[in-house]
């Protein structure tokens, strides 16, 4: 800086910060030189910034969009630092950062390396993702002191990449917890995108950060395993591989006899294709005579006589135990126990027991005896 420049910038009565387009900065200091700010300087902060004022590491003023004059009433917590008892009528020094609060958009994050989960259906795979994701400074106070410290200038990227590892992470966790195949996964990149918004949100907003979109744009498979299961769909696609088979060798015959050009060789391809299309048809068709063969003696199998075939025993009847008095008496038979709750001597109340049950139990609790009383009528009501 030459002699003249020193004299006439000794004071600083102008601080504002132009953003420059080409550099994605979240935080830039306002440079001095170390240049004073004069009593009375002039503070610009243009929407979209937040200016604050450090002294000696400590966070002191911060002023929203707006043009300020700066003196002791606007700077108080800088006044008490500085012991601005009675105001102060010289040039004071003091470190500026302006903080850019719009929104930085189409970051990008991704695994540089597959991450490996269990498909339900295709057992271990290793799958890779890629997307981006947009943020906002939202804590200046929390911004400036955790992450900028004394950097002049701070940009997205130096950031982007402690950003981008949590997002990696919390993917992967997601990605082993969920359970699902690749195909459902490839068909619901935005309920992943929400999901992991509302996970990865929180731990942005350790740094003063606001999360305000993530993405997640492809989930991809190596290339071989693409390659497997396009060849598995395809077989899918094609269904009978031996009508198949026949459909080609009939258009490649075809195709032989209408190209005159060929001569002999194409009458020898025609001929030695026909020659296998023909053991295939006869592969084909002893391989139907087997299967009609079986369909047939499983048909006599079960057309033989039913009389041949002894008929199950003869359930016995249910019997139960009826305790009266303190004694047990029975077996009784559903046909009995009903003439019995006819006569009324035997209720609901009356202690039953039959083989398989572990204890006595009251008749009402015997699901099986509900239509021996199904038929008496309840007790007449008293006369009033």
């Amino acid at each position: 800086m030459g002699l003249w420049d020193k004299i006439t910038g000794e004071f600083i009565d102008i601080v504002e910060w132009i953003e420059d387009g080409q550099k994605a900065e979240l935080v830039h200091r306002f440079e001095r030189y170390d240049n004073e700010i004069k009593n009375g300087a002039k503070l610009t902060v243009r929407e979209s910034q937040i200016a604050v004022f450090i002294n000696e590491g400590k966070l002191a003023d911060i002023f929203t969009p707006g043009m300020y004059t700066l003196t002791t009433e606007n700077l108080p917590i800088l006044s008490t630092l500085k012991g601005w008892k009675y105001g102060f009528h010289s040039p004071f020094k003091a470190e500026v950062y302006f903080v850019s609060t719009k929104q930085f958009t189409n970051l990008p994050w991704g695994t540089a390396t597959p991450i490996i989960v269990e498909d339900p259906q295709l057992g271990p795979m290793r799958i890779g993702a890629r997307g981006n994701f947009s943020i906002q400074v939202n804590d200046v106070s929390k911004f400036i002191l955790g992450i900028v410290g004394t950097d002049g200038s701070f940009t997205a990227d130096k950031i982007s990449d402690q950003l981008r590892a949590i997002a990696v992470t919390r993917f992967s966790d997601m990605l082993g917890e969920c359970g699902l195949s690749f195909a459902k996964l490839s068909s619901q990149l935005n309920e992943l995108s929400k999901y992991c918004e509302e996970h990865i949100g929180p731990e942005f907003g350790e740094y003063g950060l606001l999360l305000t979109k993530f993405l997640v744009e492809a989930v991809k498979l190596p290339k071989e395993v693409e390659e497997a299961l396009d060849k598995r769909s395809s077989m899918g696609i094609i269904g009978d591989m031996n009508k198949f088979i026949q459909y080609q060798t009939g258009e490649s015959m075809m195709a032989a006899a209408n190209n005159p050009s060929g001569g002999g060789a194409a009458a020898g391809m025609g001929m030695g294709m026909g020659f296998g299309m023909a053991n295939q048809m006869m592969n084909s068709m002893n391989q139907q005579q087997m299967m009609q063969q079986q369909q047939m003696m499983q048909q006599q199998q079960y057309q033989q006589p039913q009389q041949q075939m002894a008929p199950p025993p003869i359930p016995s009847a249910v019997a139960f135990f009826v305790a009266v008095n303190g004694q047990q008496t029975g077996p009784f038979d559903m046909s009995t126990l009903s003439q019995m709750a006819a006569n009324g001597q035997f209720t609901r109340e009356s202690l039953v027991w039959k083989q398989g049950m572990q204890a006595w139990t009251a008749a009402a609790q015997v699901p099986e005896l509900n239509n021996v009383f199904g038929s008496v009528p309840p007790p007449v009501p008293p006369v009033m």
